[in-house]
């Protein structure tokens, strides 16, 4: 892994040195690799020319470059719009994860999850729930405000059971329902693909799973000025839900289940410092 910043070398190395960051900072001080991968982010430079008055630019601004106010557009002028590469050992780009907020950004080990790259952590928590195993972890042990991260719920049927899955009509599906807590937004829960499962005794066919599969619940701890107040001072964040589904056999159907789910992870302030030099 590496990042890129057009912020200058003495700058990257300083803030290497102060937060023992290990992997490499990579200094594009002109923006040249920045405009090479199309993602200068052209913001800065609309509001301190001709769209200075013009208010959507302005709202522009502040969701892409800086909310601190237009006084910023001349420090943030030459940064890309943020966002991460994935590419392969030949140097191909094989995937890609752009952000629709500045401040919110996802993690990196989010990303290796969604591209099933992930394994679970020695902390997971795993359950026995009948008939199916539940094994869960966040993406991120720590994390702070602004943070996309996400939530994985390992789901093993019994051998010759299956659950319904999105689409299956008249049976419960399986979903993740989320306790709802003050400045922290849930995404649509991502499903993987289902298979068609023909049930002899009611001749029927419909959506289930019957393999081992992962669920993954992103969620965004936010970062206004409200949340950083509400946040301060505390060290730990607790997210609660409950798996609810439908398991059937070969013969019958079993009754629908709820299994409370609970995850608990540091948080750490953010970093707000910037090292200046003569830029």
């Amino acid at each position: 892994m590496a990042a890129i910043s057009y912020d200058p070398p003495e700058i990257l190395a300083e803030f290497s040195r102060r937060r023992g960051i290990t992997f490499p900072l990579l200094s594009d001080s002109d923006s040249a690799t920045i405009k090479a991968y199309g993602i200068l982010n052209t913001v800065a430079e609309e509001v301190l020319g001709s769209g200075k008055e013009d208010p959507a630019v302005i709202a522009d601004f502040n969701r892409y470059a800086s909310v601190t106010g237009l006084n910023a557009a001349n420090l943030v002028k030459g940064t890309p719009y943020p966002g991460t590469f994935i590419l392969d050992r030949q140097g191909r780009v094989t995937s890609r994860f752009f952000e629709e907020f500045y401040r919110e950004r996802i993690t990196a080990s989010t990303i290796m999850m969604k591209l099933g790259a992930a394994s679970a952590p020695v902390q997971a928590m795993k359950i026995s729930a009948g008939h199916v195993d539940i094994t869960t972890y966040p993406s991120d042990p720590v994390i702070a405000p602004g943070n996309r991260f996400a939530l994985a719920i390992n789901v093993t049927p019994a051998q010759h059971v299956h659950v319904y899955a999105p689409g299956a009509e008249g049976y419960r599906t399986v979903k993740l329902g989320m306790a709802d807590q003050p400045y922290v937004r849930f995404l649509p829960l991502a499903y993987p693909a289902s298979e068609i499962y023909f049930f002899k005794p009611l001749k029927e066919r419909v959506a289930v799973y019957q393999r081992p599969f992962t669920l993954l619940q992103e969620v965004v701890l936010e970062v206004s000025p409200e949340a950083a107040k509400a946040l301060a001072g505390r060290t730990e964040l607790k997210l609660s839900g409950s798996l609810q589904y439908q398991a059937c056999d070969e013969k019958q159907c079993f009754n629908p289940a709820s299994v409370p789910l609970s995850w608990t992870l540091k948080l750490t302030p953010n970093i707000t410092e910037r090292i200046r030099t003569s830029r």
